[in-house]
């Protein structure tokens, strides 16, 4: 063996502060089985993200590519990817070819994003994986479920979808996440969070009911793998002998963004061991394993028990954390450097073929944003970006001299807050979203950030209520879905307080349907017991959240849009709002259940008449258009109806009475307010 060339296993350092030292590497006694082995050659040593890892100038040549001098520039030519257009063209690129393949597949969705906008930290963070799922594995034949799918660019462009990566998310393009009609490659659309370990589980059972042998894979991360359902997901999958294999992408991403001040803190939980993974997953030692525990079927009964504690007790002690999903009833394989091709694909490798039918959990380790260094140096690592331009990473942004209404409620709630220690704040791992990360900046102790939960954070909400503190959940309209029977069962039932701030509420664009806040109203409305609220402007916002803390006998909603505030001249010009003397963040409480009248027609018109009656951020395009219709000899009055539960009834049989026709404006589905007002 060349003195130069060791085998071993690479470890993480004991600590930031520690050097390099003999547990860089560990010798394995074990040399006729080096299959799953990598060869390191000269001590060079870099650091990234706490691995350690040795390499010789030779590795980090454009064939090795990860951690080479020129990982953050842009390749001269994307020869490789050119040759590309599914999967089984994959699998013809020589072995030791593939990390620069990565690193070309890496730029060019660096180049599609900047041209479409899009989710650009999670894809990046996946590249190698991406790459290593389709070379191991057989897809479409094999299943490969993307949870959440924000992270499926690359797996779109190698699988036949290229060349319309520039239509990505928008109207008639690509999906910015899977989608079963885009694609045969996309065998679970997704959008939201926690369900692909279910959707495999589902598929591999049919696999087997089928007679088929083929793989079910469920990619999710370590935020997605918060959320309750994929814990049931895994807690059923345990205790059933369907092969079904689940990758923890684990990039400490859990929330967005993460080191958001709250009461857990600023940084989430994990620190990662990569080590035994190729001993644990080499075939060689699972052919060892397997022997030991057969012989161990002749032993008694004690012995076999003693066999068993003595397995699950050594490998708990090398991995440090792979007990937990062993109790589940999972084969626990990692943590690993999701960035090391080879060692993924020797990985992927061992787990295709290892025979049995135990479900199993592959740990890899990935950095968000990974190879871009804006996207490495940001503090969400540009989970969500703008179209922006590459040398730079400046991202584009339609400028704006009003406040989002994400904003104007997080420095309202913050108002209050500072005057009413009861007040609190929840959100499910969306503190940049929701505005909670400014709340949380001001009153860390009173801000919570529960993961990817929403049901436990709507039922935390309730039990905070029942001691007399003054919740905001502040969740997505789409995402609170996934805690509807928390909502009926525990908060409205009872009649608890609980203040829903509903982010993202109608259309949001080129998200698409996942992320459409279309059906709260209709959701929400049909629950009685409750007060629902929504915004036609800032100011109203203000008011609403003002209302909202004064509201201690049943639970209340105020939902709101992305985007911007109106500004004051608007409000002044179009709804005849006073201008504030001096800006303001808080408002005023309103009186529950009133509308008002933005618009009257004259009371001496004659000829046609029409009242609209809005609820929500539409109600400048009423205004707009009730101008239009005053043009057209059509008298027109506007009415912001301000609450849909409970509504103004006197308002709106007023307006019937005194118009020929009335017509219902909102951004939702059927349902909403238009349901109250023509069939009360």
């Amino acid at each position: 063996m060349d003195s130069n060339m060791i085998l071993g296993f690479v470890s993480p350092s004991p600590s930031p502060s520690s050097s390099a030292s003999a547990s860089t590497f560990l010798l394995t006694p074990f040399q006729p089985y080096t299959k799953c082995l990598h060869t390191i050659r000269a001590p060079t040593l870099q650091k990234r993200k706490g691995l350690l890892v040795r390499m010789n100038a030779a590795e980090s040549g454009d064939s090795q590519g990860a951690l080479n001098q020129g990982f953050n520039r842009a390749p001269r030519m994307t020869t490789l990817l050119d040759q590309i257009n599914y999967p089984d063209d994959l699998k013809k690129v020589p072995r030791n070819d593939l990390q620069r393949l990565a690193h070309e597949l890496r730029w060019e969705v660096i180049k599609s994003v900047s041209q479409t906008g899009g989710h650009l930290g999670a894809s990046l963070g996946v590249i190698e994986l991406t790459v290593a799922l389709h070379y191991v594995f057989n897809t479409p034949d094999d299943r490969i479920v993307w949870d959440v799918a924000h992270q499926a660019y690359p797996h779109k462009i190698l699988t036949g979808r290229r060349s319309r990566m520039n239509t990505l998310r928008q109207y008639g393009g690509l999906s910015g996440f899977t989608k079963r009609a885009e694609s045969e490659y996309d065998p679970f659309g997704a959008g939201h969070s926690s369900t692909s370990i279910s959707a495999a589980l589902g598929m591999a059972t049919a696999r087997d009911f089928s007679g088929k042998s083929n793989h079910c894979i469920a990619v999710i991360g370590d935020g997605a793998i918060t959320g309750g359902m994929a814990y049931e997901a895994m807690n059923h999958a345990g205790s059933h002998n369907n092969r079904v294999i689940v990758i923890l992408n684990d990039n400490e991403q859990v929330s967005l963004p993460t080191g958001t001040h709250s009461a857990s803190g600023t940084k989430p939980s994990g620190a990662l061991s990569e080590y035994t993974s190729r001993l644990l997953t080499s075939r060689s030692f699972m052919d060892v394993r397997s022997v030991a525990k057969q012989m161990s079927s002749f032993l008694p009964s004690e012995m076999k028990q003693m066999a068993a504690q003595f397995d699950e007790y050594a490998r708990g002690m090398v991995t440090q954390g792979g007990t937990m999903f062993e109790e589940l009833g999972f084969y626990y394989v990692g943590p690993i450097d999701g960035h090391n091709l080879e060692n993924l694909i020797g990985v992927l490798e061992n787990v295709r073929d290892m025979p049995g039918n135990k479900p199993i959990l592959i740990h890899i380790k990935t950095e968000k944003g990974r190879g871009y260094a804006p996207a490495e140096a940001a503090l969400d690592k540009y989970h969500g970006v703008a179209k922006f331009d590459i040398a730079s990473g400046k991202q584009q942004s339609s400028k704006s001299s009003t406040l989002s209404y994400t904003a104007i409620f997080a420095k309202a709630l913050i108002e209050h807050a500072a005057e009413d220690r009861k007040i609190v704040a929840i959100t499910a791992a969306m503190p940049g979203g929701t505005g909670l990360s400014l709340f949380g900046d001001r009153f860390p102790a009173r801000c919570f950030d529960v993961g990817i939960a929403e049901q436990h954070a709507v039922t935390f909400a309730a039990g905070m209520a029942t001691e007399g503190y003054k919740p905001f959940c502040a969740i997505y309209s789409t995402f609170l879905q996934r805690g509807y029977d928390q909502v009926v069962h525990d908060v409205v039932l009872q009649k608890l307080p609980v203040r829903f701030i509903l982010d993202r509420a109608g259309l949001v664009g080129n998200d698409g349907p996942t992320h459409h806040g279309t059906f709260d109203l209709a959701y929400m409305g049909c629950l009685p017991n409750i007060v629902i609220m929504a915004p036609s402007d800032e100011r109203e916002l203000q008011n609403m959240i003002a209302t909202a803390a004064e509201i201690d006998d049943m639970p209340s909603v105020v939902r709101y849009p992305r985007g911007n505030g109106l500004g004051e001249e608007i409000l002044e010009k179009y709804f005849g709002t006073a201008r504030l003397s001096e800006p303001s963040n808080r408002g005023r409480a309103i009186p529950i259940g009133k509308g008002r009248v933005i618009k009257r027609k004259p009371n001496d018109a004659t000829g046609p008449s029409v009242a609209i009656i809005n609820l929500g951020a539409r109600l400048l395009a009423a205004v707009k258009c009730s101008e239009q219709l005053q043009e057209m000899g059509v008298n027109t009055s506007v009415v912001d109806a301000r609450f849909m539960k409970p509504l103004d009834k006197e308002l709106i049989l007023r307006m019937a009475d005194t118009h020929d026709v009335m017509i219902t404006l909102e951004e939702g589905s059927i349902g909403g307010v238009g349901s109250p007002v023509f069939y009360p």
